[in-house]
């Protein structure tokens, strides 16, 4: 530790003794002029040497005695003779218990462990200093050395040891969020992480000095446009830790469980582009007053990407917190525009229903010029959102609306419901044709979430005799279920926004990765959470000023589609597929 230890608070308090003796002790002349020349011989190196000359005032058991002691200790210490620095500083203590530079002492002492890797001893040592003038002193040295512990079970051990450590419960945090993924630890993570705040990088420095300030955590404009060598990311999903059970694999909420692995995946890729980011999970239902608690709390001072949440008033309370610390807030899987209507600093990690319309729509006029349309959806909410937002966008172009109407249960149900006339009765009909006749109709449009719904719909149409080309959410067909033949028999165009293709080298090489870390096949969400921190990571790095031209994925090594937000905070990319043999393609 050749340099670590503070030599000018040795000089410092050797200084404080030449006067000392000289005022106040009965010292002879002699004894003075060997004990300082002794230290002279530890400052110029010559540790030998200087140990002899120091033993010997020691065995005099003078007023010199825990001087030549102390100083001795620091020679053994310079020689990295560990061992014997520790037994004389040990025999110091007990000689001289009273001794008024028992904090230097103690101190040493404190180094002298953390070298040998007693790691609660050192602690312990430290908690016997007194005086707060070593505090920075003695963070900076738990910092370097508890940051070189490896075993994540060792760490554990000295955090519940020494509790209220914060520089234990920093390091653990650490490890955790670097190595571990068991649900345990995480939810340790995250308790820590609630006391004690985010760790800052830590570095190995040449020596411990006395004058170090810790980088400040008030916020500031744009401060990830300062030179920094860390990214910190809150992620807040419902965990639901309280209700976890690594026996049980379907959960309602393995999403995020999946999501936040895949953004783990990333965080490993974007450190081999020399990115680090440091991932800190939060398990926030739909609760505000948890938000608020959270946002507030010591972990996110500094904060430089927040995902999540997902339910409406945490996130706005989220929203409202990386306005006023200017940082971005990531929306993973929400479609609403809503959530980033006036919300300069929000993201929508997929493409808003609206934009997804206005995609669909911008296909159909490359399918036909017939200005003529049936729009029909599903049972859900999310159906009619987006049926009502692709006929609006349809108006807008002057369409004709044939027909618009929900549409669920049997294929007959749904042939029957149908009516192309123009003469519809439900209430949500808003037919511009007011002929009984039959209309041509230029293509069919369809949203459903439902998986058996668009196979039915198929079905329904070719009873009804209608051959239009049909724009569809991927959403309403099954891909295990439905055969080949239901995506060719008809002119058929998916709205996919989480099209992968599969056959891509980096998907396969994903999805390889995935499989033998966590002995599944990664889902979607799982692909998603890996693109999104990738590409986010990747902006706070390399545009920290946050250029609109530069917000858009420029490589091809997204599983997905990539990211583009030079227009607009949600994202622009809507995958539209047809299939071509036996596979998709995105064509648009």
């Amino acid at each position: 530790m050749n340099g670590r230890l503070n030599w000018f608070k040795l000089l410092i308090f050797l200084i404080g003794f030449v006067y000392w003796t000289t005022a106040e002790a009965q010292v002879s002349s002699d004894a003075q002029r060997r004990y300082k020349a002794a230290v002279q011989l530890v400052q110029a190196g010559n540790y030998e040497r200087a140990k002899a000359d120091l033993n010997a005032l020691v065995q005099r058991d003078g007023p010199l005695a825990p001087y030549a002691s102390y100083y001795y200790a620091v020679a053994a210490f310079r020689q990295k003779n560990f061992n014997q620095a520790r037994l004389m500083i040990k025999q110091l203590m007990s000689r001289y218990p009273d001794w008024r530079k028992m904090d230097d002492v103690n101190y040493l002492l404190a180094a002298v462990h953390m070298e040998m890797g007693q790691y609660e001893d050192a602690l312990e040592a430290i908690q016997q200093i007194k005086s707060t003038s070593f505090r920075v002193d003695t963070d900076k040295m738990e910092q370097v050395f508890l940051s070189k512990i490896k075993e994540l079970s060792r760490l554990k051990q000295i955090n519940r040891q020494y509790p209220d450590d914060r520089n234990v419960g920093l390091a653990l945090i650490d490890l955790i969020q670097r190595t571990a993924t068991d649900k345990d630890d995480l939810e340790l993570s995250d308790r820590l992480t609630n006391r004690f705040g985010v760790p800052g990088t830590i570095t190995q420095p040449t020596s411990i000095t006395p004058a170090t300030t810790r980088p400040s955590t008030t916020n500031q404009p744009n401060r990830n446009a300062r030179s920094k060598g860390y990214y910190n990311v809150a992620v807040m999903f419902p965990f639901r830790l309280d209700d976890f059970n690594a026996d049980r694999h379907l959960r309602s909420n393995q999403y995020v469980y999946d999501l936040y692995n895949g953004m783990k995946m990333a965080k490993a890729k974007l450190q081999e582009e020399g990115i680090t980011i440091n991932l800190f999970a939060y398990d926030l239902d739909n609760d505000a007053n948890k938000a608020l608690e959270l946002v507030n709390s010591p972990a996110f001072a500094q904060t430089d990407l927040i995902i999540g949440p997902l339910y409406i008033e945490p996130n706005r309370i989220a929203s409202a917190y990386a306005n006023q610390s200017n940082i971005l807030l990531l929306n993973p899987i929400a479609t609403s525009s809503e959530l980033v209507a006036d919300q300069p600093l929000s993201f929508l990690a997929q493409p808003s229903l609206a934009h997804q319309a206005q995609k669909a729509a911008e296909q159909a006029r490359n399918i036909t010029t017939l200005r003529r349309a049936a729009i029909y959806f599903g049972t859900s909410r999310k159906d009619s959102l987006l049926a009502a937002a692709y006929q609006s966008e349809l108006k807008r172009q002057n369409y004709q609306i044939v027909d618009f109407r929900k549409l669920s249960g049997s294929t007959q149900a749904m042939a029957d419901a149908m009516q192309f006339s123009g003469n519809t009765t439900s209430s949500r009909s808003v037919g511009t044709v007011t002929s009984g006749a039959p209309v041509t109709v230029g293509h069919v449009f369809f949203a459903s979430t439902n998986d058996e719904d668009g196979a039915k719909l198929i079905e329904a149409l070719s009873r009804r005799k209608v051959n239009a080309p049909l724009i569809a959410t991927s959403s309403a067909f099954d891909f295990y279920a439905n055969s080949s033949s239901t995506f060719t028999r008809r002119d058929l165009y998916l709205i996919y926004p989480d099209f992968i293709d599969t056959s891509r080298e980096t998907v396969v090489d994903f999805q390889a990765d995935y499989l033998s870390r966590r002995n599944t096949i990664p889902s979607v969400f799982a692909s998603e959470g890996y693109d999104m921190m990738l590409f986010f990571g990747r902006q706070l790095a390399k545009n920290s000023t946050r250029n609109r031209s530069l917000m858009r994925s420029d490589s091809d090594d997204y599983l997905m589609s990539g990211f583009d937000y030079t227009q607009s905070n949600e994202n622009q990319i809507v995958p539209i597929v047809k299939c071509e043999g036996s596979r998709f393609v995105k064509i648009n």
